[in-house]
């Protein structure tokens, strides 16, 4: 189902096909999304006319004010998105141009902002698709495998993925269509995860804990540190480093009694 941002961007556009031109992309690409991904909000708003903060309230136009969403939520719903968009493709020349942008400061998270800003300022997007290949899908397959089953069972499609299945189901969390990966890839979960700190997903911050200590933290840290020490890894270094610092932060706060 199509949120509202996306029918809007749509309806601007002058349907699906429209879109997919005026954005560079295949016409099956934007049938397949249930809203704009994050790497494409600024090349839809320029294309339609459609403000990024209606195409994703939840990335842009957030108020720290509001007894809603505080500012702690919205930066880690935003941090989510960007491994999520980063795991779930290459990153294209837009998207290196606004990580390049990164801020950091002497925290840890800060020095690991710093260093995806400097690999994005240097980094080729026709190696960078090459590298995300050799990571992540490879001949046969990659050099990683990003989902919990694998991580937790040394086998895809297996109960911890079933388990998460159930979860998600309990929660009202669908499937979106013609999404291919299973849920428990690592870029799905982190999507999630921006969803629940967001308030995107109607829940409560136990639900959050619950999620996180239940099908993320078993694995997801072990697997950035795979990222951030793979053979085929570059740019995705720093991808690593920063979501193995990421969650550590979130183990850490979610381990603080309520």
């Amino acid at each position: 189902m199509r949120d509202q941002g996306l029918k809007d961007a749509i309806r601007a556009a002058g349907g699906v096909g429209s879109l997919a031109r005026s954005i560079g992309i295949s016409q099956p690409s934007v049938s397949n999304w249930s809203r704009v991904p994050a790497d494409r909000v600024l090349s839809v708003e320029k294309a339609t006319g459609v403000d990024r903060a209606a195409l994703r309230p939840d990335l842009y136009d957030v108020q720290p004010s509001s007894p809603a969403l505080d500012e702690v939520d919205a930066a880690r719903a935003q941090e989510y998105a960007l491994l999520a968009t980063l795991l779930a493709r290459a990153p294209d020349e837009p998207l290196l141009g606004r990580i390049a942008k990164l801020h950091g400061d002497a925290t840890a998270l800060g020095v690991a902002h710093a260093a995806l800003a400097e690999a994005a300022s240097r980094a080729d997007v026709a190696r960078l698709e090459r590298e995300y290949f050799n990571l992540f899908i490879g001949l046969g397959r990659g050099e990683l495998l990003p989902y919990g089953s694998y991580y937790l069972s040394g086998f895809l499609h297996e109960r911890p993925l079933a388990r998460l299945r159930a979860h998600l189901s309990r929660l009202g969390i669908e499937r979106a269509h013609g999404q291919s990966e299973p849920e428990d890839h690592a870029a799905i979960l982190c999507e999630i995860m921006s969803g629940l700190a967001s308030r995107r997903y109607d829940a409560g911050a136990e639900t959050e804990r619950e999620l996180f200590d239940q099908h993320l933290a078993p694995w997801i840290g072990r697997f950035f540190a795979d990222l951030e020490h793979a053979e085929a890894a570059d740019f995705y270094r720093s991808v690593g480093a920063l979501g193995r610092v990421f969650v550590e932060i979130e183990r850490q706060a979610f381990a603080l009694p309520p």
